[in-house]
């Protein structure tokens, strides 16, 4: 038994805290629940982008054209559709329309991403169609043999005849793919992960990965949509009957009239809550939250800490975060999931002990496309569940709190030596935001022998911000240098751009030095 080591006591908590709620999820098909409740409301208000509309019953109608098309054009259940366009309305009726014709989507920014990645997505995904929209179709580099279909402004795009022709059902099962997303790359080439719709449904359709969103709320939709967090916006809201609000280039504008955000934490640090009275509930996950900007949300909304990998879709495990906590923890495993801590040896660790964690139960995705290699070293058999069941190795560092709730502690390749000691990132960082007036921090290893650190906002004072890493942590651990700024870069998924921090700390080393 691989729980022999532990006492009885741990033995029983690596249970209790571990494993979550078993909640069944009647329908696991994404697309039937935007159909229900299309037929339910038609006339309401399922999308709105820069002032433009479009109803339920609108967005059924014209994903089933969608539909119909990618079938005529060979679409079948199991195949890959590339998704390429830009926030738009297009983009939620291109993407339903995939779902309903038994395909999973592909998403990329058509504006953001090179040619070179999209090229490399076709290529990956092995999509024989893209969607896009007119404006875009000259950016996708189309292989000979593709097919490119626009989504023509105004909306739709219908085939021809104009009467649409009836959609008839695709047999599609909860283990096909509702979509395919390509991590960062930021180690190599982006890698494609297959996420099926029993993944997602078991997140967007249980509490609380549901939000608590009703017919009628008003769902941000701020982030890149090759982003997973995307499709907890989109999905997530389109499923319960909410309205989306689209953004445009202004984020703050689609936050303030929005009853749920969801966001990565450097998006969220650029709204001001007290400019967001309507937002009732928010939702952070990508990266490490700051303990200030959660404690400055939960006063005014309900806040989850959230916390997973694309590959164990959107998020695995949530904490609903309030000011008078004493830690800020990323909470449970959600229903049907867990999460074990576990040695190098892939033993599990008695509480309080830390230890890298691995995923299991629904949320573990079907695996990375076409990388054997990858898929043996990530994903492994989940002894504690059994039968076919797998875990996955999320590289997170964490332990039990004594209450059952994970705290949080970076990231195995966050952990990095400097004069011969090993040193957590995201440790140093907590230390920089327990500082008086600062708002984010960010620490990274510049070379050997050095750290360097970044604080927001401009006005954080240097000086006190390395005497406070100095008073709570071995010397080793203090930036040499602390740079102020007025705000962190971001990617184009709403994270910190940390090779962008790294060139500005060369800029500086350098014009300081002639």
């Amino acid at each position: 038994m691989p729980l022999r080591h532990l006492s009885p006591r741990d033995q029983h908590l690596f249970f209790e805290y571990g494993v979550g709620p078993a909640v069944p999820v009647p329908d696991p098909l994404l697309h039937r629940a935007v159909e229900r409740q299309a037929a339910a409301t038609p006339h309401a208000v399922a999308a709105e982008h820069l002032g433009v509309r479009l109803t339920y019953g609108a967005l059924d109608r014209h994903a089933d054209a969608v539909a119909t098309r990618l079938i005529r054009e060979g679409v079948r259940p199991g195949d890959h559709v590339g998704l390429f366009v830009r926030r738009s309305l297009p983009m939620v009726v291109g993407l339903l329309g995939i779902l309903k014709a038994g395909a999973a989507y592909v998403p990329q920014d058509v504006a953001l991403a090179p040619a070179t990645q999209l090229a490399h997505v076709i290529r990956a995904a092995r999509t024989r169609v893209v969607i896009t929209v007119a404006e875009h179709a000259h950016r996708v580099p189309l292989p000979a043999g593709h097919r490119l279909i626009a989504l023509d402004e105004p909306l739709p795009y219908i085939p021809r005849p104009r009467a649409p022709e009836p959609r008839r059902e695709v047999p599609v099962t909860p283990d096909d793919g509702c979509y395919v997303l390509f991590t960062s790359g930021t180690t190599g080439r982006p890698n494609g992960v297959k996420v099926t719709h029993r993944n997602v449904a078991n997140i967007l359709l249980t509490a609380p990965g549901d939000l608590g969103i009703r017919p009628g709320d008003r769902v941000a939709q701020l982030l890149n949509i090759a982003f997973d967090m995307a499709a907890w916006e989109i999905l997530g809201c389109l499923a319960h009957g909410g309205t989306l609000i689209i953004r445009g280039r202004d984020i703050a504008a689609a936050a303030r009239t929005a009853d749920v955000v969801i966001a990565t934490p450097t998006v969220l640090s650029g709204l001001d809550p007290a400019a967001c009275p309507r937002v009732r509930t928010v939702a952070v996950a990508g990266e490490p939250c700051p303990r200030p900007l959660a404690d400055r949300w939960a006063s005014r909304a309900t806040f989850f800490n959230c916390c997973g990998p694309t590959e164990t879709t959107i998020v695995n495990t949530m904490s609903r975060h309030a000011p008078a906590a004493p830690l800020l923890t990323i909470g449970r495993p959600t229903p049907n999931n867990t999460v074990y801590v576990l040695d190098a040896d892939r033993r599990p660790l008695p509480v309080g002990e830390v230890g890298e964690m691995w995923a299991g139960g629904d949320c573990v995705s079907a695996g990375y496309l076409g990388n054997a290699a990858l898929n043996a070293e990530r994903y492994a058999p989940d002894p504690f569940l059994g039968g076919d069941r797998r875990m996955f190795r999320t590289r997170d560092l964490g332990r039990w709190t004594p209450g059952g709730e994970l705290e949080h502690l970076g990231r195995t390749d966050d952990q990095v030596k400097v004069r011969g000691f090993r040193v957590e990132l995201d440790s140093v960082s907590s230390v920089l935001e327990s500082v008086d007036g600062c708002v984010r921090a960010v620490t990274l290893k510049r070379d050997a022998r050095t750290l360097v650190a970044f604080v927001t906002p401009a006005d954080v004072d240097p000086d006190r911000a390395r005497r406070a890493v100095a008073d709570a942590l071995p010397y080793y651990c203090v930036p040499e240098s602390v740079l102020p700024l007025t705000r962190l870069p971001e990617t184009d998924r709403g994270k910190i751009d940390k090779p962008a921090l790294l060139r500005l700390a060369q800029e500086r080393i350098t014009a300081v030095s002639r």
